[in-house]
């Protein structure tokens, strides 16, 4: 999550010593322990208004608004993980929490986190490639279509290359390794 430039928190209602031991390990930026379950939605709620949460305030990015991503498994995260601009939730969870939740991570393992967030960000980068193409494509070919000054069986052959062309672009997704 730090290669993707992201802060990473973790809010539980376990100890602080806990917690942070568990924070030490896993290279976790922030630690907020000892938060009760019906408080979480709330603090995701600050942390999206860019406010201060305890003695932790927020420094990277546009400090007046964020994204918020929570991963949860239980149904006590189910408020939170339906708060957060983007909910995931683990397979190995609750239904509560992966009804909540927009993404479920379908293994128990924290790092398809990164994985659902790299891939989301490719696949996102591939639809604006492939906007970018066809909209080109309309608006270089049509008028010259439109005006006869491009043969209609040539019109037809650049609009059959263009769907080939972005169908073959989504399918570079297939080749993405995600570890």
């Amino acid at each position: 999550l730090h290669t993707l430039g992201l802060e990473v928190a973790m809010i539980t209602g376990d100890n602080q010593r806990t917690a942070d031991a568990i924070a030490q390990q896993l290279g976790i930026d922030v630690v907020l322990a000892e938060i009760l379950p019906e408080e979480i939605e709330q603090v995701i709620r600050q942390l999206q208004r860019g406010e201060k949460v305890g003695n932790w305030k927020l420094e990277i990015g546009n400090s007046r608004q964020r994204r918020v991503a929570m991963v949860g498994d239980g149904i006590n995260d189910a408020p939170a993980l339906a708060a957060a601009d983007i909910g995931l939730a683990m397979g190995t969870g609750t239904d509560v929490a992966m009804e909540s939740a927009d993404i479920t991570l379908m293994r128990g393992d924290v790092r398809g986190v990164a994985h659902a967030i790299l891939l989301s960000k490719r696949t996102m980068r591939n639809i604006k490639q492939n906007l970018f193409w066809a909209y080109a494509y309309n608006i270089a070919l049509i008028p010259l279509a439109a005006f006869g000054t491009l043969n209609p069986m040539i019109a037809a052959a650049a609009m059959a290359s263009s769907s080939i062309s972005v169908v073959l672009n989504a399918l570079r997704l297939k080749r993405i390794r995600l570890g």
